[in-house]
């Protein structure tokens, strides 16, 4: 009886552990420093993706760019592509200037001229997470103090 009652434990220990682990390797906002950013270019530089959520101005505006694949190349294009239209804008990684109110975040900032839905993505966002196929990031805006999100997902 006391022999079952040890394996039972140290199973229900294991267990525990094993859930615990998580195999993405996610990385949170409070993580995300300096020394991330180039993965993070490794990882966007990968593929195409596309946007598998935009929340702007508590409007759900994800399908605003339903068909579009996204590619983020290495020299800061960031090309946008729905088979028919092809946009151009740019992109980069870096750490917040020293004058700015985020001072020491790792912000990921996206430019698009036009058209206006794309304009929308233009911000400097926060990483909030990230894995090889995930990124997740949000924009708390100076106006108004809503919380933009956008995500995308690696196709």
């Amino acid at each position: 009886m006391k022999f079952n009652f040890i394996r039972i434990c140290t199973l229900c220990i294991a267990m525990a552990s094993f859930m615990a682990c998580d195999k993405d390797d996610d990385k949170t906002e409070d993580r995300v420093t300096a020394e991330d950013i180039t993965e993070i270019k490794t990882i966007i530089n990968n593929g195409e993706w596309y946007v598998s959520y935009f929340l702007d101005s508590d409007e759900d505006d994800t399908d605003n760019f339903l068909g579009y694949g996204f590619i983020f190349n290495v020299s800061g294009v960031l090309a946008a592509t729905d088979g028919n239209t092809a946009l151009s804008g740019a992109w980069s990684i870096a750490v917040s200037d020293a004058d700015d109110s985020s001072d020491g975040e790792v912000e990921f900032d996206i430019v698009f001229n036009a058209p206006d839905n794309f304009e929308e993505l233009s911000e400097d966002w926060h990483i909030v997470k990230y894995t090889k196929s995930k990124i997740e990031l949000e924009n708390v805006s100076d106006a108004s103090g809503g919380t933009d999100y956008l995500t995308f997902e690696k196709n």
